[in-house]
């Protein structure tokens, strides 16, 4: 490699001390061998890298464009080096961590704020999926731990689940919805008029789950739990909804639960993990789900 770090280390010392005396002090060498690796750097890359003005050392525009994109290299390679020293402490660098639309994100929030607490430099990255998707991101390995998915349909080898919660389902309108006036149990030719709004497997390779619609009914698709919610609110359709979510609406009138002649199964949720990951953040999570619903 005609580029090293240690060469870009001395271009960015160069370049915040203003010379080569002031980055040989900074780096603690001496001037000569400052000198000498920048001169061999220039020949090495055949360009000019620093010009003089004075006593001041200035970066040419292609050295400028060296340093700041080897700046990059020099922030990730530290990186790495933390990371090492991270996994050789038995924490993981990151932990990727799904939560299935239908879990409430706030009851997760107190444990990663005591995790937080704990200082251990992992990073943790949060996403949101899907019915199908919550088991293809911990089979394919996006995540780590999935909150709140459904049960496998078939044997996933090395993954381990265990159930978290029971939910209930309700059929829910908006409180000025015209079928709030019709005699109940409501009846499927009742309901069928009117679009019902259902989230989006977010399955990117296996294939699209869809619950609790009615054949031949309109279909307005949406991406998340929460928006949903806020469409059946507004009166841009009706469906099933899982009682923990709308507790509040439910009180305040905003929407309204009604009977229909069509049962809605309490559907279980787990926690997922895989377990021939044995990093610490992985099992203190794991644990921490565990209690918090037991």
């Amino acid at each position: 490699m005609k580029l090293t770090l240690e060469a870009l280390e001395v271009l960015d010392a160069i370049d915040k001390k203003g010379s080569f005396a002031g980055a040989a002090t900074a780096l603690f060498r001496v001037p000569s061998t400052i000198t000498y690796m920048v001169q061999k750097l220039e020949d090495d890359l055949g360009f000019i890298i620093f010009r003089r003005e004075g006593r001041r050392s200035i970066l040419t525009p292609a050295g400028e464009v060296l340093l700041e994109q080897g700046r990059t290299l020099l922030l990730n390679a530290q990186r790495i080096v933390e990371s090492a020293y991270q996994v050789n402490s038995g924490w993981e660098s990151t932990l990727n961590i799904a939560i299935d639309t239908l879990w409430n994100l706030n009851d997760f929030y107190p444990i990663l704020i005591e995790f937080h607490q704990l200082n251990t430099g992992v990073q943790i990255n949060l996403t949101e999926e899907v019915m199908g998707g919550s088991l293809e991101a911990i089979s394919d390995k996006r995540a780590d731990i999935v909150i709140g998915g459904p049960l496998p349909v078939s044997n996933m080898q090395g993954i381990k689940f265990e159930k978290i919660m029971s939910a209930t389902w309700e059929f829910v309108v908006a409180r000025d919805h015209p079928l709030t006036q019709y005699e109940l149990p409501l009846k499927e030719e009742n309901i069928k008029p009117y679009p019902t709004i259902i989230i989006k497997d977010s399955s990117k390779n296996t294939p699209i789950l869809s619950h609790r619609v009615f054949n031949n009914q309109t279909t307005v698709r949406v991406a998340t739990m929460e928006q949903k919610i806020v469409a059946i609110l507004q009166g841009v359709g009706v469906g099933f909804l899982p009682s923990h979510k709308i507790k509040q609406y439910i009180t305040s009138g905003e929407l309204v639960s009604l009977a229909i002649n069509k049962s809605a199964p309490v559907t279980s949720q787990y926690c997922s993990w895989r377990i021939n990951n044995k990093g610490k953040a992985m099992r203190w999570f794991v644990e921490k789900i565990l209690a918090q619903q037991s």
